[in-house]
């Protein structure tokens, strides 16, 4: 009873920060999106629909998986598409983005593949000079995001790694597969195991 009880504090003290993170992140990332929302309104005012259209469906499955400890993985990827839109207009070809994610089958922590790519973008410099490409694909029963490094200035001596952190914590209770990262050839990759059906209530 007392190894239930630590594990039950302990999921709920990794939740609490979870949620206290992605309240930290939200209004950053709100703040962005309408700041490139009103250069595109006078810009091209067809994008600018398409871009409120892409904002609204981000913030609905925010709220629509809070309570939700796995998602279908098909789920996820469309959230991170729509996700993506808004930070390619925001970066335009300073971001690179190269996913390929055919197979949809399986179950992943909601918002861990948009924060891995949020880490990605808030850690490395992204510039014309220097693009920032990050890869997002499947290998087996993983999901890998990698990326270039070339971090920013700021990063070279500190780096919270809050939001990795994080999701290894969620997967801990998700999962017996870890997840893996790596740092090799100048790049930071991330492996992460998907999750079937069942998981999520057995750990």
């Amino acid at each position: 009873q007392m190894a239930i009880n630590a594990e039950k504090f302990e999921r709920e003290g990794i939740e609490a920060k979870y949620d206290a993170l992605r309240n930290q992140v939200n209004p950053h990332f709100l703040f962005n999106s309408l700041n490139a929302l009103t250069n595109l309104v006078y810009e091209d005012q067809g994008k600018a629909v398409t871009f409120i259209k892409q904002l609204s469906d981000v913030y609905r499955y925010v709220l629509d998986t809070r309570e939700k400890e796995i998602v279908p993985l098909e789920e996820e990827i469309k959230f991170l598409k729509s996700y993506l839109f808004l930070q390619q207009i925001r970066f335009g070809d300073s971001l690179r983005i190269d996913m390929t994610l055919n197979n949809a089958a399986g179950m992943v922590a909601p918002l861990s593949l948009q924060m891995l790519v949020e880490n990605c973008i808030k850690h490395n410099v992204v510039s014309k000079d220097d693009p920032l490409h990050i890869g997002i694909f499947r290998d087996g029963n993983f999901l890998v995001v990698e990326n270039v490094i070339n971090k920013k200035i700021s990063d070279l001596e500190t780096s919270s790694g809050l939001g990795l952190d994080n999701i290894r914590n969620r997967y801990k209770f998700l999962s017996d597969t870890a997840i893996q990262v790596i740092e090799a050839e100048g790049k930071f990759i991330v492996r992460l195991p998907i999750l079937k059906a069942n998981e999520g209530t057995d750990h």
